[in-house]
């Protein structure tokens, strides 16, 4: 004890729930946190219960595997994060819900008992750095030693500290854990509650699932000091592509989730005779393959949280990032047998060190495999099985800020013909000008049979960055930042991809893997403008006249999708209204004062049905 308040300045209330807990461990290494979850080296299967009421509540059973803890909750509800559970506190500027105004009374009430119960408990302190070794903040989870496999998860996601090595360690951010109040004082339901202070950030997390606390809940951290001092940590997966002739090209994929940052990190997936297929007719089954014979080599920089900050950047006049976690929260959905990702396969089975598995069936001592989805009581397998992969295990990551020469957003396409028009008009790849970019990271479709959304293709806005689900502050205020990175960037290009459907083509992520590789052969955006058509639908910036991959022409019913017989012109405008009339719907709420004097200039190019040079005029696109 006396070594923790010698090396660690906490926060006073922190102090005395630590001073007065019957014990406080602080673990020296990763090994002795995974050992914690069991109690000991013999003990296979662990039960996490609480009492609520004086009632035994099981949350969560923990499965010793070969390579790591098997979690599975309970209730099916428990296996995803609630996009409804986010409640902020304190009296800063928000846009989210205040929990006074959801619940009926002020948390501090609940803050109090919240730190008593912790108070009682025997628990694990976790220093952790917020945003990775080299950049992060100072950090300290607290949770009741029974859910060691929480304190485990976000010890793989987030910089974990060896207490050894700690000397003035003062937290800018606090995670408290306190899972029974999930029943006693919410029903049941999943709430994180965040309380924003000039220097310091705490989370109260009243659930065990680790996504919206030790996952996006550290997201929101970040989001909180930078909107503090004028920079973002965007959605976003990036990868330093190198062609089979040793050029290279930085490409960030930004977008909703089911938006493609996971598919930017993949390998293009081949048929059995090695060609790669382009798209599926869906009313003629015809198929379309391209060969290619070389593809680029991956390499990883971040899979879903870029930190963007200023420091990064250099002379270029190009977006600078860094990966903001430690660990990736890898969703395996797409695992259903062996071989689907052989990547994470072999990292996930082989593993050298325990790793922990969310929603995955595990058997004592026996290799946790991760297509072996856990059952939900509807009888299918739960749709969000994880696996937490630290960064250092993945094949040829990049540990240092990369300069970024294509910045793409990934959107979720339906089907489209003329007898069914919908939205779905955009062609396998758009240029657009740096202003209409703006406007697509403002309102981040959702789209199409999104893997996280119930319903069907109902066009809805994840809102702004697409990280807007895990930020705490002002709307407006991210959409201002959004936008001064993109004039101070103009160096980077911006390109949108869509995936799922090109017209009545069905290409999945197609579009994306052939784009990738189109772009890193050409070095980037680095094309001249007789080459681009500007797109029918303004909003879609420059189609492609043409577009040739590894020698091989990519047919124009691809580029402009209103080529298609079965979608023609009037089909395409039908579509290019309902998605001007989505944008319309959510940009009106960014139609404020306290707007950018730039962002305004661009709202009323968008509100006056401007053309794509009238957004190049705004911010030039930059080719000549």
């Amino acid at each position: 004890m006396n070594v923790l308040f010698e090396k660690f300045s906490l926060p006073e209330e922190l102090q005395a729930v630590v001073y007065n807990s019957p014990s406080v461990i602080i673990p020296e290494s990763k090994e002795v946190l995974f050992e914690l979850i069991f109690g000991n080296e013999h003990t296979d299967k662990i039960e996490v219960i609480y009492d609520v009421d004086g009632k035994s509540v099981k949350e969560a059973e923990v499965v010793r595997c070969k390579n790591g803890a098997a979690v599975n909750f309970v209730e099916d509800y428990m296996r995803r994060r609630d996009p409804d559970c986010m409640r902020i506190a304190d009296n800063l500027p928000t846009d989210k819900p205040r929990f006074e105004d959801v619940y009926g009374y002020d948390f501090s009430v609940l803050r109090e008992e919240t730190l008593r119960w912790l108070t009682r408990q025997e628990l694990i302190l976790v220093p952790f750095k917020a945003g990775g070794y080299q950049y992060g903040y100072d950090s300290v989870l607290v949770c009741p030693r029974n859910a060691a496999f929480f304190a485990f998860a976000l010890s793989q996601l987030q910089a974990f500290v060896e207490v050894k090595n700690v000397e003035h360690f003062t937290p800018r951010a606090v995670i408290y854990v306190a899972p029974p109040f999930r029943n006693t004082r919410f029903d049941g339901k999943q709430v994180v509650v965040h309380s924003r202070h000039e220097d310091l950030h705490e989370i109260f997390s009243y659930n065990l699932y680790p996504g919206p606390s030790a996952k996006k809940g550290i997201y929101s951290v970040l989001l909180d000091i930078g909107e503090q001092e004028g920079w973002v940590t965007a959605h976003a997966s990036a990868a330093r592509i190198i062609t089979p002739y040793e050029n290279e090209m930085v490409m960030m994929h930004e977008g909703a989730s089911g938006g493609g940052k996971s598919e930017l990190l993949q390998d293009v997936p081949r048929a059995q005779d090695g060609r790669v297929l382009l798209g599926h007719n869906i009313q003629t089954d015809e198929e379309r393959f391209i060969s290619m014979s070389d593809t680029c080599t991956i390499e990883p920089v971040t899979d879903d949280m870029a930190i963007c900050h200023p420091s990064f950047q250099k002379n270029s006049g190009k977006l600078a990032l860094a990966d903001g976690e430690d660990g990736w929260f890898v969703r395996v959905d797409g695992i259903t047998e062996y071989g689907c990702d052989p990547m994470y396969e072999k990292i996930a089975i082989h593993s050298k060190e325990p790793l922990v598995f969310f929603n995955i069936a595990g058997v004592p001592r026996a290799t946790c495999l991760p297509w072996e989805h856990t059952i939900d009581t509807t009888g299918k397998p739960c749709p969000n099985p994880r696996v937490i992969i630290p960064r250092r295990m993945i094949h040829n990551i990049v540990w240092s800020p990369v300069e970024v020469d294509v910045r793409s957003f990934g959107v979720r396409m339906p089907p489209n013909t003329a007898k069914t028009p919908s939205y779905g008009i955009m062609g396998l790849m758009h240029i657009i000008p740096p202003a209409l970019a703006w406007l697509w990271r403002l309102v981040a479709p959702r789209g199409f049979n999104n893997p996280s959304i119930n319903g069907g293709s109902a066009l809805a806005s994840e809102g702004v960055g697409s990280y807007w689900p895990f930020a705490t502050g002002k709307r407006v205020a991210q959409a201002n930042l959004l936008l001064e990175q993109i004039i101070n960037c103009s160096g980077t290009r911006y390109v949108l991809i869509p995936n799922q459907h090109i017209g009545v083509w069905k290409v999945g992520f197609a579009a994306e893997w052939i784009s990738r590789e189109y772009l890193a052969r050409r070095g980037g955006v680095n094309m001249k403008m007789d080459r681009l058509v500007p797109a029918r639908c303004p909003l879609l910036g420059y189609a492609l006249k043409e577009m040739k991959v590894d020698g091989q022409q990519i047919s124009s019913k691809f580029l402009r999708p209103e080529t298609q017989e079965t979608l023609g012109e009037a089909g395409y405008d039908k579509g290019a209204k309902i998605l001007n009339d989505f944008f319309a719907r959510e940009l009106a709420v960014y139609d404020v004062e306290e707007l950018h004097p730039v962002g305004k200039q661009i709202l009323e190019c968008f509100k006056r049905g401007g053309s794509i040079q009238d957004y190049c005029d705004i911010i030039p696109l930059g080719l000549q």
